[in-house]
């Protein structure tokens, strides 16, 4: 499951909807990451650009991964502007296993960080700029790839 929002996360409630979703499985773990802005910079919050079509292909790949694992991956980013201490993205993992959701969850976060087709922006005093030294080249992309 792959949602994506206008703004920052309301971290509670997305955490309580994935559980409750499943609660009945017969899933022994559920580990969750929540990333958060932080104060950085002098900025008052990120902003985030998202391709959508790019984004979608590649968490499916990431959930064929998890379900050869016996696993679920699920995963919540904000569109737009996120202020400082909001919620920008969640993910989580469900699996039978504690190994494999600890394992899981680092894979995918680290991966994320450099796959996902997420552009983020530091707003300053109102301005939106391009954040080029906290962000990483997705592989392939661009004219000379």
């Amino acid at each position: 499951m792959l949602s994506l929002y206008n703004g920052p996360l309301n971290v509670a409630e997305i955490l309580k909807e994935w559980y409750e979703q499943e609660a009945k499985s017969n899933y022994g773990a559920y580990i969750s990451f929540v990333g958060t802005v932080r104060s950085e910079n002098s900025i008052d919050g990120l902003s985030f650009d998202i391709y959508e079509p790019i984004l979608q292909s590649w968490f499916e790949a990431w959930q064929a991964k998890a379900k050869e694992r016996g696993a679920i991956i699920k995963m919540a980013h904000a569109r737009g502007d996120v202020m400082l201490h909001e919620s920008s993205y969640i993910s989580a993992v469900f699996s039978p296993k504690r190994r494999v959701a600890l394992d899981l969850i680092d894979e995918f976060v680290e991966d994320f960080k450099a796959s996902a087709p997420i552009w983020k922006y530091d707003l300053r005093s109102g301005d939106r700029v391009y954040a080029l030294d906290r962000s990483t080249a997705i592989k392939g992309s661009g004219l000379l790839s």
